[in-house]
């Protein structure tokens, strides 16, 4: 199965219907522009499909009662797709059954944007509140099939999701579809011969919620290294998943990115590499890597990235609302702060080319699940072995660790490929890279082989072994 581009950023948009044409090229980006330009520089394109929202405008939705489509969705300009439109009244929500001529549309739809503009696939919004006539509210998901099983399931929505995922990798078999569900459904992500919905990847969206709840409520040295790692981890075998570590929910008005949480005001006047790193800042740069890096290599078989977070954009995003004066100036993604030298957001983003990097060549995306040989609380470690990789963490603020046991499955030299210590990338240079790693047998947290390593406080690394040709 192909792999989502692991340089791809989460781009959202949502075009308002107008009177001109939606293939004005003023309204939307040519096949010669855009997406041609996105393909030249290797990465993929999925826009936004959001049949789960129905449409703001209580009057415009009761025009749907008589179960013909409005023109209001008919403008294939938006990028919003309606199939479940609702009526609000009196605080409740009655749900219209979906009729033949809104479900031929909306597949023609999908199929128009795949025609005309060539792009890679569909991340489908809103999906929990599709499968199920409660639609997840006031709903808990524990795993057990009997959530998942009963009258509670709309069929109808469930029928449409399959529908559409057989069309479009029937049409265009490179097609990649993403579905955005908390529920945790089972087989959504398993062909449709097996029974399952045909859905590619699913959204691993706990793993954002946890690292926000642990900035906000958590002291460093009271991490709970299980749950993390339980978060990371949590997700039906067979079933590919998106990790990421925020999105557009954490970078819109209301919550802050990972980088704001982690450095906050003092990202405004110390983030010059000409002063010494505060320890806020210090905290924060250290940590930003490490999050990024863990839930790459731990949260799923694909990563994503919200635009300008690579790099620890600051502030928010805001778009012109009558709250801000109709104000442009948070509307923005400041990538000219990489075209300065002497500012740190040029080291975060060193790091996470790297990480790119460094997966392209051992794609541990593309393998199966980790073996997680540590997870101590007392020490804040964390070593986990993906597709013949060691992963180590050291979460602890202060506490490093010399001659520290490692546990691995494949006996030989290993060497360090990726250090988030390295000066380069706002690190301290605490490790010598020319160091061998030899492994010794010496059984350990259930692998045969181990060996000794050194882990300085708020450090990941990965070591490869010199003796295995990673070609994959």
């Amino acid at each position: 199965m192909q792999r989502p581009s692991i340089t791809g950023v989460q781009q959202e948009a949502s075009s308002s219907a107008g009177a001109r044409s939606p293939r004005s090229e003023e309204r939307l980006p040519t096949r010669g522009s855009e997406i041609d330009r996105l393909c030249r520089a290797a990465l993929a394109a999925y826009p936004l499909a959001s049949p789960g929202y129905g449409s703001a405008s209580p009057e415009a939705c009761r025009r749907h009662s008589d179960r013909t489509i409005d023109p209001v969705c008919q403008s294939s300009a938006r990028w919003l797709i309606l199939v479940r439109l609702c009526i609000r009244s009196g605080g409740k929500v009655s749900v219209l059954v979906l009729s033949w001529e809104v479900q031929r549309f909306l597949l023609s739809n999908l199929r128009w944007w795949m025609e005309e503009y060539r792009f890679d696939g569909f991340r489908f919004d809103g999906v929990t509140s599709m499968l199920y006539h409660h639609h997840g509210l006031g709903t808990g998901f524990s795993g057990d099939y009997s959530e998942y099983f009963g009258l509670q399931v709309d069929e109808d929505s469930l029928v449409y999701l399959m529908v559409a995922n057989h069309i479009l990798h029937t049409l265009y078999p490179d097609c990649i579809t993403i579905a955005e569900d908390v529920s945790g459904m089972p087989g959504l992500c398993r062909a449709i011969s097996e029974g399952g919905c045909g859905f590619d990847y699913r959204l691993a969206m706990a793993i954002p919620d946890k690292w926000i709840q642990i900035l906000k409520e958590y002291k460093d040295e009271d991490w709970n290294i299980g749950n993390i790692v339980h978060t990371l981890i949590n997700r039906r075998y067979g079933e590919n998943c998106i990790a990421y570590a925020e999105s557009h929910d954490q970078a819109l008005v209301g919550d802050k990115t990972l980088a704001f949480w982690l450095m906050d005001k003092e990202m405004y006047t110390n983030m010059s590499t000409r002063i010494p790193m505060t320890p806020v800042i210090d905290r924060g740069i250290q940590l930003h890597k490490m999050i990024r890096l863990i839930t790459h290599a731990l949260g799923g078989e694909g990563y994503l990235n919200f635009m300008g977070n690579e790099f620890g954009h600051p502030e928010w995003l805001d778009f012109p609302r009558k709250g801000n004066n109709e104000s442009y100036h948070y509307a923005r993604r400041q990538y000219n702060l990489l075209d300065a030298a002497d500012l740190r957001y040029l080291q975060l983003y060193a790091f996470d080319r790297e990480m790119h990097r460094t997966e392209d060549k051992y794609g541990w995306l593309a393998s199966g699940p980790a073996f997680i040989s540590a997870k101590h609380e007392g020490d804040k470690v964390i070593v986990f072995e993906r597709a013949h990789v060691i992963f180590v963490f050291n979460f602890h603020p202060t506490n490093s660790y010399n001659d520290y046991r490692v546990a691995v499955t494949s006996a030989g030299k290993y060497k360090i490929k990726l250090d988030s210590d390295e000066v380069q990338f706002g690190g301290h240079g605490r490790l010598e890279h020319n160091t061998e790693f030899f492994t010794e047998a010496v059984p350990f947290n259930d692998r045969p082989h181990s060996m000794m390593v050194y882990l300085p406080c708020r450090t990941a690394l990965v070591l490869a072994n010199e003796e295995i040709d990673y070609c994959y």
